[in-house]
């Protein structure tokens, strides 16, 4: 190997270390964030917290302000992650539906009030916050569209079940659930689960939900 060579590849390695420890960090972070939320901390308690600097947090992000935005984003990437693997194991369009809000309450869970209330009281946060809301609801439209089309679902006004999810879903995300029912984020997607599921699965026997079944085979 050429010297050339040689500190390239030593170059390599100290990326990949770098890299490696910030990923570690963020998941630290993530960790702290849910359990104890981020508004009161400063970067200086952060950094006793994970026993390490504030330059190495310096890598991460400029100020306290991008730190919880970039710790927010990561938790909602992982967690958008975690629940499209969960449903790409389901094939029926019912169990994946299912399994979407299932998941996204298992996701929810570690993330206490404290957390949730931050989110929504930083501008910066909670525009994170809302555009994952905005997301969910449309992954659970597309799916009421596929539950209609295959003739699982019975029949509704697609656009307005979806419009009403994703209401449900941003108010969940806000607290305004929690605070009228006294479910945690976590309960709530799993009742809207069960709700959901239930009420748009079309009866068994003919005509069931089936005109849009053979709609999408003549097509």
């Amino acid at each position: 190997m050429s010297t050339s060579e040689a500190v390239g590849t030593g170059d390599s390695h100290r990326r990949s270390a770098v890299n490696t420890r910030r990923a570690e960090l963020l998941d630290r972070l993530c960790e702290l964030f849910l359990a104890e939320g981020f508004a009161h901390f400063t970067l200086d308690d952060l950094a006793g917290r994970l026993r390490c600097s504030k330059s190495t947090l310096y890598t991460l992000a400029s100020s306290k302000e991008q730190l919880s935005v970039r710790v927010v984003g990561h938790y909602f990437k992982c967690a958008t992650a975690n629940i499209e693997r969960r449903v790409e194991t389901a094939t029926d369009v019912r169990l994946r539906m299912r399994a979407y809000l299932d998941a996204a309450s298992e996701e929810l869970r570690p993330a206490s009030r404290r957390f949730i209330d931050d989110m929504a009281a930083n501008s910066a946060t909670r525009a994170t916050y809302e555009a994952n809301a905005a997301a969910a609801a449309d992954r659970i439209r597309s799916l009421i569209k596929e539950g209609l089309d295959r003739g699982v679902f019975r029949e509704v006004d697609a656009a307005l079940v979806g419009e009403m999810v994703g209401l449900t879903i941003t108010a969940i995300q806000r607290g305004e659930i929690g605070e009228r029912t006294g479910l945690s984020d976590a309960e709530a997607f799993a009742a809207l689960s069960q709700f959901l599921v239930g009420g748009l699965s079309a009866p068994p026997g003919p005509g069931g939900g089936t005109r849009h079944a053979h709609t999408t085979e003549e097509t």
